[in-house]
């Protein structure tokens, strides 16, 4: 058995606010370190259930922050930051299961530092439905036939997760106070807990269907102001919906939808802090 598994930093464990997980800032070393060892016990109980491989893709910000150096000699490491398939890179049918680990809920949810892709979406739909990260990259793994076994991070990102996937085993490490507040497991007892999550999450896998995505998908990003959806919208094959921070692309299939959001986000970025 093969599995995926795709490494967020805003749902580990104790990590609450932008100074643990943003490379410029005083907290961050400490946050990759506790990043490192909690998918270290995911990958570490899969291994021991009897995968055969685990590919692991970072999954945050420049997606450079997993020590490879520590990491479970036997896994395998995707690390860069210019991913066609950003957070779901790698991630094909050849793979039997996937873990989503250190993640958090969509922007329009309470949770621990919630958002989805940048700080400056309010809401992204698929055909209307709302989705977060864990949604989208959910529809990318069952758009390949493979199904979500596992979630990992605090509460909101665990409901989200429920609503989203029947039968998902979660892992709960921390339960959000506020947005920048969580009541936190320390990091031993999160690193028990995911080990705990991940056989169960094997032993569940029969149970858990693939989230499989609409034909011929229609993205829908609203933008927190208008010069984000300028940018998002200069783009080729978006509408710009007059009067609104919304920006639409009909897509031939979800891989395009995701590479369309992945482009339109990185376009918005650019008056993000203006």
């Amino acid at each position: 058995m093969n599995v995926y598994v795709s490494v967020d930093m805003e749902g580990i464990t104790g990590l609450v606010d932008h100074t643990q997980v943003d490379s410029s800032k005083h907290n961050y070393e400490r946050g990759r370190a506790i990043m490192t060892e909690e998918a270290n016990a995911v990958i570490h109980a899969a291994f021991n259930s009897g995968c055969s491989e685990v590919l692991v893709n970072d999954s945050h910000s420049q997606m450079n922050n997993l020590l490879i150096e520590k990491l479970h000699p036997e896994a395998k490491l995707i690390s860069g930051g210019v991913k066609p398939y950003s957070m779901v890179q790698g991630l094909d049918e050849t793979f039997q299961g996937a873990f989503f680990v250190g993640y958090h809920a969509r922007a329009s949810m309470k949770g621990v530092m919630s958002h989805s892709m940048i700080f400056g979406v309010r809401h992204m739909y698929i055909n209307d439905k709302a989705v977060g990260e864990m949604g989208f990259n959910a529809y990318v793994a069952g758009y390949f036939g493979v199904p979500v076994l596992l979630v990992a991070g605090d509460d909101q990102a665990a409901l989200e997760a429920e609503e989203l996937i029947p039968n998902v085993t979660t892992a709960i490490v921390k339960e959000t106070i506020s947005r920048s507040v969580a009541k936190s497991l320390t990091p031993s007892k999160s690193q028990e807990l995911l080990m705990i999550k991940t056989e169960q999450a094997l032993q569940n896998r029969q149970k858990v269907k693939p989230l499989i995505p609409p034909d011929h998908p229609e993205l829908k990003i609203e933008f927190a102001n208008y010069g984000q959806a300028e940018w998002a919208s200069m783009m080729p094959g978006t509408v710009h919906d007059p009067g609104t921070t919304i920006v639409r692309f009909k897509a031939k299939d979800i891989l395009e939808a995701y590479r369309a959001m992945v482009v339109m986000t990185e376009l918005a970025m650019k008056t993000t802090f203006c």
